[in-house]
């Protein structure tokens, strides 16, 4: 997360959504930037408009404007994949070792939950409780130039965002029926990421 004082703006770090360039290129010029622990790093929405904006708003006078990015349902799925693989490859335990994409999407759809896909869904990350998105601006990932000449704007600062955070390259397909089962899981992210300008 990443916060601008002067220009009243919130980046709210998406998981897997870009978060890590982004913070890469813009720590420098935010007033306060929390990169750890993940867990204040990815401070969802709803957590931020809990508890950081009133305060926010109660020390400068003003309302702060929020904005995240929003990575396609699916896709996001495969970058957690990639994260997972590489989170641990050392550990001949690792619950990972020969598990293909299939298996990890089959498993985040499992009504419980195993470990290595226990995350919170975008959705989830974005929108309050009752799944109403309370992002001011959420951009898509594939669109991120529009993200960063929005940045540029607001800040008034040529942005290049460099490559970090690179998962390995690794077969990232799916079965018809495992796709078509996932995108109806993944409903409500689906709704969202097409409601998205």
């Amino acid at each position: 997360m990443l916060i601008f004082w002067k220009q009243k703006l919130v980046f709210l770090a998406t998981p897997k959504a870009g978060s890590s360039a982004i913070e890469a290129a813009l720590e420098p010029l935010a007033d306060v930037a929390i990169q750890r622990p993940a867990e204040l790093k990815h401070t969802s929405a709803q957590d931020f408009q809990g508890h950081l904006a009133p305060y926010l708003a109660q020390r400068s006078g003003e309302t702060f404007t929020t904005v995240a990015l929003m990575r396609q349902p699916i896709d996001w799925l495969r970058s957690w994949y990639r994260f997972r693989l590489r989170d641990d490859d050392e550990d001949p335990g690792h619950p990972m070792i020969g598990r293909k994409f299939e298996q990890f999407a089959q498993d985040y759809m499992a009504s419980s939950r195993p470990a290595h896909v226990s995350f919170p869904s975008q959705s989830e990350f974005l929108c309050d409780g009752t799944g109403t998105c309370v992002v001011d601006t959420v951009f898509r990932y594939d669109q991120i130039d529009s993200f960063v000449h929005f940045l540029e704007d607001q800040l008034d600062f040529a942005i290049t965002l460099p490559r970090v955070n690179v998962p390995p390259a690794v077969d990232v397909t799916l079965s018809e029926r495992t796709q078509t089962a996932l995108t109806q899981a993944m409903a409500r992210d689906f709704t969202l990421y097409d409601s998205l300008g």
